[in-house]
């Protein structure tokens, strides 16, 4: 794996996003790194719970420039065939999956990186921490279950606030609103989620389970037709015009880019 490395902790295993000088940006290699390694881990039976980081100052700082601007001049069926298979199945085994699940964040959570930590049992933060679904800087939206969960977290009020006005979350204010489950002191974040998630690995599995499955079992008739309807809307937005010019304004060393 390039993009991506494996990590294990007594019995915690740890997918570790390995991008740092790009702030952890995702394109599609890295995100295929991510589901095999969620797979790998899943599937090894002396692991009991799984946890994702970024390496560096950043969890994920959105999308990998280059991709976008791929994207942009290619063709929209291929974005989508590669969202659906790779960006949303990421988000897809990490909701889905039967063993707790934690995010450790710092820095960055934008756009992909936040949903990434949405579908996790458990999100981690430090005092650099932020959220953003600012997919709408893009002329895109969220499709990878954000749609769905960030509501559910935060409230209407404050995920429209996210979503429809892209605006940024930090640490503190994600800790009052629900977004984040416990927020320390920088260089512990890791650390904090180790501990929570070998406390939730301790219980049977198999009630630890259930008992996620009958939390999710209210989310999860609509969460699938959530993934399937945002990720064909979202393959729609990348084919458009609109898309490509932004990607073009946006475009690093432009100026009035971001």
């Amino acid at each position: 794996m390039q993009d991506v490395k494996i990590e294990k902790v007594a019995q915690i295993g740890w997918v570790v996003l390995a991008r740092p000088a790009v702030r952890n940006a995702a394109r599609p290699q890295m995100m295929q790194e991510v589901c095999e390694a969620l797979d790998a881990l899943i599937a090894d039976t002396t692991v009991r719970g799984i946890g994702i980081t970024g390496e560096g100052p950043h969890f994920l700082a959105g999308g990998d420039f280059e991709f976008l601007d791929e994207i942009a001049r290619g063709s929209s069926m291929e974005a989508y065939a590669s969202i659906y298979t790779y960006f949303q199945g990421a988000t897809r085994r990490l909701f889905r999956c039967s063993k707790p699940t934690a995010a450790a964040i710092s820095g960055g959570a934008i756009t992909v990186g936040c949903e990434i930590a949405l579908a996790c049992d458990l999100r981690i933060a430090d005092d650099t921490a932020f959220f953003e679904e600012s997919w709408l800087h893009m002329g895109l939206i969220p499709p990878l279950g954000g749609a769905l969960l960030l509501p559910r977290y935060v409230g209407l009020t404050k995920a429209k606030e996210m979503v429809l006005e892209a605006k940024r979350m930090r640490a503190d204010e994600a800790l009052q609103s629900g977004l984040v489950n416990e927020l320390v002191p920088v260089g512990q974040v890791r650390d904090a989620a180790q501990k929570r998630l070998e406390a939730m690995s301790a219980f049977p599995a198999t009630a630890f389970r259930l008992a996620k499955e009958a939390l999710h079992r209210g989310l999860e008739s609509s969460m699938e037709s959530e993934w399937q309807a945002n990720v064909m809307a979202q393959g729609i937005l990348l084919g458009s015009e609109e898309f490509r010019q932004r990607v073009e304004q946006r475009r690093p060393g432009k100026r009035g880019s971001k």
